[in-house]
């Protein structure tokens, strides 16, 4: 005889698709976060990681660091202004979003972040993941915008109204970027950190705001 403690355990958990960073990989991303975050967070969620469709084409950060092997998701000239493979890329997210969805939200870190802050613009666009159910949620680490003109005048042409939780690093090089794309955000969750442009851990505050976060997620998923 189940009760009412047990239907909670058996509830479907939010089902996050995560996008790592430049040069890393779905086994990098899914170790940073293991290692910084607590049980009572990951425990709360469904994290599918996936590796980015071309292997990397040069030097990664994270040498020394992660074993290979590293990936990247498209390519971009020194000024982030020219993508290379772009399209490609917005295709093989859909095709991970088909395979292992259907997904309550996409959780970024770094490239990652680039794209879940600005891939429910383009969607809303039809410029790409038009097989898909709408983007509803949004976890951005280390994020910024697009930078590339035509692409962000389709990302940000409306503002982004589903729910996002944003972390933002003091000392994070990407930080000022990060605070225009909270900029294009509808009612934004953010949680501030000392760190750099790295996966966080929890503080006291952070940690409310995030468990907060994903409760309002599992509500809508109760409904």
């Amino acid at each position: 005889m189940g009760s009412e403690g047990d239907c909670k355990t058996n509830q479907r958990k939010p089902r996050f698709l995560c996008l790592h960073g430049f040069r890393t990989s779905g086994a990098i991303l899914k170790k940073q976060i293991f290692d910084k975050w607590p049980t009572q967070v990951v425990d709360k969620l469904d994290l599918v990681f996936v590796d980015a469709p071309f292997p990397s084409q040069g030097k990664s950060e994270v040498e020394g660091i992660f074993d290979p092997p590293y990936y990247e998701w498209f390519q971009f000239n020194k000024e982030f202004t020219e993508y290379e493979n772009f399209d490609k890329c917005l295709e093989y997210i859909e095709e991970c979003m088909i395979k292992h969805g259907p997904f309550d939200g996409l959780l970024g870190f770094s490239q990652g972040a680039i794209l879940s802050g600005g891939l429910s613009g383009l969607q809303a666009k039809e410029v790409g993941l038009t097989k898909v159910p709408k983007i509803k949620n949004l976890i951005i680490i280390g994020g910024a915008k697009f930078q590339n003109k035509s692409v962000a005048e389709k990302a940000y042409s409306s503002a982004i109204t589903c729910p996002s939780l944003h972390f933002l690093g003091e000392k994070d090089y990407l930080k000022k970027y990060g605070i225009e794309l909270l900029e294009s955000c509808v009612d934004p969750v953010v949680i501030h950190h000392p760190r750099g442009h790295t996966i966080p851990r929890f503080d006291e505050k952070g940690l409310e705001s995030m468990l907060s976060f994903i409760e309002k997620v599992q509500a809508e998923i109760n409904k």
